[in-house]
């Protein structure tokens, strides 16, 4: 069987979902012709229609509010934003309308809001975001986040069934990069459910997204040279947050890194620690560890770029100093 790319893999998503229901439509900018800035998209609209794969004005909150309209009468769209940076645009539209439709009278929103997003590839401050903490901090939404082919395609299978809105982060590094056999058959991932990719008993690291690939190539280096065996967690999903999964592994090797693109102040990691300090303090045998990248906007030079993100010697080296303590 031919191995899928992750960028495939979101595309097979978008065509299996909009044969089997007929309420799922996609807008966004230059999603039609064009078929999308990175192609994701590309053959939607000849099988689909115009009707079904719409191209939008550069008016990111107008896409928005578009598709929350459309989810109010019936319909379940997913909207493309080019790059997720300039989801900042319709911030208003997601915290205020989307995210509070249900809690306020009622009204389901299935809506994804799917896009490129993270660094490593240079595209400087405006192309490269991790914007997922602003929306994992507002309540009614979903946050999904994956690292694999597999995990992309059942997730946006998943995303687009769910009558939540959900906003579904691609990192673009991964897009044609990361590759693996893909089941025959319908699947769907569920939504909130970690994955543990690496067994082991020393210490827990928990990444998601493109740093899970740098956190699995720093666990098979510690277990290589320095016989330390690092047990790794993809979280998958933000929000909600399988806590679980993660105080199992902190119980069992007693010490936890957890490593992540977006920047420091604020992340996911914190969030974590808090849940770890809570309910399994007892467990510790070191203290919460992080790397992250810097506070900083993403810069633009590669050199910079490396030195403002984490990478596996990062990790290594923390996780060395957490072996130790």
């Amino acid at each position: 069987m031919a191995e899928t790319t992750y960028l495939e893999a979101i595309r097979q998503a978008l065509f299996e979902e909009m044969d089997r229901d007929p309420a799922v439509v996609l807008l966004g900018e230059d999603v039609g012709v064009y078929g999308g800035a990175f192609k994701v998209s590309e053959g939607l609209l000849g099988r689909f229609g115009w009707e079904r794969v719409i191209d939008t004005p550069i008016s990111e909150s107008a896409i928005v509010g578009a598709a929350i309209g459309m989810s109010y009468a019936g319909l379940r769209p997913v909207v493309e934003m080019q790059f997720i940076d300039f989801i900042a645009c319709a911030f208003n539209m997601i915290t205020s309308f989307a995210a509070k439709s249900h809690y306020r009278w009622g009204a389901p929103v299935p809506m994804v809001l799917r896009g490129p997003c993270g660094g490593g590839v240079h595209g400087g401050p405006f192309h490269s975001a991790n914007p997922e903490m602003y929306f994992v901090h507002t309540p009614g939404l979903k946050v999904v986040c994956p690292a694999t082919a597999h995990d992309a395609k059942g997730l946006l299978k998943s995303a687009i069934r769910d009558n939540n809105p959900v906003l579904f982060f691609e990192h673009k590094y991964l897009y044609r990069r990361i590759k693996e056999e893909l089941p025959a058959e319908d699947y769907t991932v569920p939504i909130g459910k970690a994955a543990v990719r690496r067994e082991g008993r020393d210490l827990t690291i928990v990444s998601y997204a493109a740093m899970l690939h740098v956190s699995l190539e720093a666990a098979a280096e510690l277990s290589s040279k320095d016989g330390i065996e690092a047990e790794v967690i993809d979280l998958r999903t933000l929000l909600p947050l399988d806590s679980e999964t993660i105080l199992a592994s902190v119980r069992k090797t007693s010490k936890l890194l957890v490593v992540h693109e977006d920047t420091r102040t604020g992340g996911i990691a914190g969030e974590i620690a808090a849940i770890v300090t809570e309910k399994a303090f007892e467990d510790l045998d070191g203290p919460i560890r992080r790397v992250t990248s810097l506070d900083t906007p993403v810069p633009y030079a590669p050199g910079l770029e490396d030195y403002f993100m984490p990478n596996a010697a990062k990790v290594v080296r923390a996780a060395r100093e957490l072996a130790r303590y």
